[in-house]
Parts: C-alpha cells; structure tokens; sequence
C-alpha cells in the first residue's frame, strides 16, 4: 500500500501580499515595511495602482512589483493583484495602514492547519476605529451572508484574507465594490474551509475613498444577487 503524501506545509516564502492602492502615499511606505517585517522579506508585494500621487514610486522603491492601470474601482484593481500573484498563498490587504500585517504569520498558521480561507474579523475583536454605521452595516452583511450561504461569519466586507491559490483560481470574480463580500461567500457557498479569526483594526492614514451608503449598498446587492443566480 502505497502510503498518503502528507499535505504541504507553507512557510513565508510562498506568500504573495496583493494590494489595489489608490492615492495612499501617506501609508503606503508603513504598510509594505510592515509586511517585509513580518515576512521576514520573504514574500512578494504586488501592488495594482491607479494613482495621481506618489503611490506607486514609494512601492517600488521598497521593492514591490506595481502594476499601473486607470483607476476603476476597488474590486477591479484588487482583482488584477490576484491574478498578478504567483505564490500559493495569497494574502489581501488594504493599503491604509488599518490593517495588521504583522498578523500574517498568524493566517499562514491556519492555511498549514488545512484552511482554504483564513478571514481576519474587525468585529470579533475590540473596535473603538470604526463608526457606527460602519460596525451596523457589517454586522447587517454577516448575519445575510451566514443565512443565505449556510456558513457562519462576523465580518464580510474585511480587507485582510489568506487564500490557498486554487481558491483564488477556481472563479471568476465579477464584482467591483462588493468583491471583498464576494472573495468570501463565492468560497463558502462551494464548501471550501473558511475560519474567521480575530485582527486589530486601527485608524487609516490619508483619506478614505468609499462613500459608505453607496459601497454598502453595492455590498448588500452582491451578496443577494450571487445567493438568487448561482
């Protein structure tokens, strides 16, 4: 009997951190030092940008591998860092600084306990940074998300998320301001493993560019549209 070949384990190196960027000159320097600091300078940075600031010159400099392209939108950018990445784990992160890099060792963890998707969840911490229509809003999105796929989860719209690639292969992704809701239920609803586990969420540097009315309802309409036409 020929006996099973034991699952891989990942290691730091076969990390690639994807990022859309959009006029983030003022954090875009913390947030890859950050994420060479946590990788131990091991992992790829891709950056998609649409920029009219310094953005992408600042990630070059630090070493990343930035793609330029008109700006179109969060998910549309997002999207083109994914399918730009070449490693077999692939983290997103947004590039305001709200987001804990230094916690990527802990979804690399998960992903080597047999995970598909590791979700860092803002609401299962303690979270004085977001508004309260911001806190309601993703509260409102998770209870959907858990009734409509059957999977239960506390935060949809989160920017930070750790994917085995054939996860991030396996779909076409479509949405544009919804496309962090869709990175998780699209998973959830074809059974792949999605484990939620708690980060810190802290204040943005620079200015934000999502209107939260209109994103939160571009988010609602792609949770609900994928659950009715799958």
């Amino acid at each position: 009997m020929v006996p099973e070949t034991p699952p891989p384990v990942f290691t730091l190196s076969d990390i690639s951190v994807v990022m859309g960027t959009r006029n983030e000159e003022e954090a875009v320097g913390k947030v890859i030092t950050d994420i060479k600091n946590a990788t131990h300078n091991q992992a790829e940075i891709v950056v998609v940008d649409g920029s009219s600031d310094n953005t992408a010159n600042i990630a070059e400099q630090l070493g990343a591998r930035v793609i330029r392209q008109k700006p179109q939108g969060y998910g549309i950018a997002v999207k083109a860092a994914l399918l730009a990445s070449t490693r077999d784990i692939v983290i997103t992160l947004d590039c305001d600084d709200t987001y804990p890099a230094e916690q990527i060792p802990e979804f690399l963890s998960k992903i080597n306990e047999g995970y598909d998707v590791v979700s860092g969840s803002r609401l299962l911490s303690e979270n004085e940074n977001m508004t309260r229509l911001n806190l309601f809003g993703n509260a409102l999105f998770a209870k959907i998300t858990s009734l409509l796929y059957g999977v239960k989860v506390t935060d949809v719209t989160t920017g930070m998320r750790a994917y085995r690639r054939q996860v991030i292969t396996a779909f076409d992704w479509t949405e544009n301001v919804g496309l962090s809701a869709e990175l998780l239920f699209r998973p959830a609803a074809h059974h792949y493993r999605v484990i939620e586990i708690p980060i810190l969420y802290r204040p943005r540097l620079g200015e934000t560019k999502l209107n939260p009315i209109s994103g939160g309802a571009g988010i609602l309409k792609s949770i609900i549209k994928y659950a009715i036409f799958r």
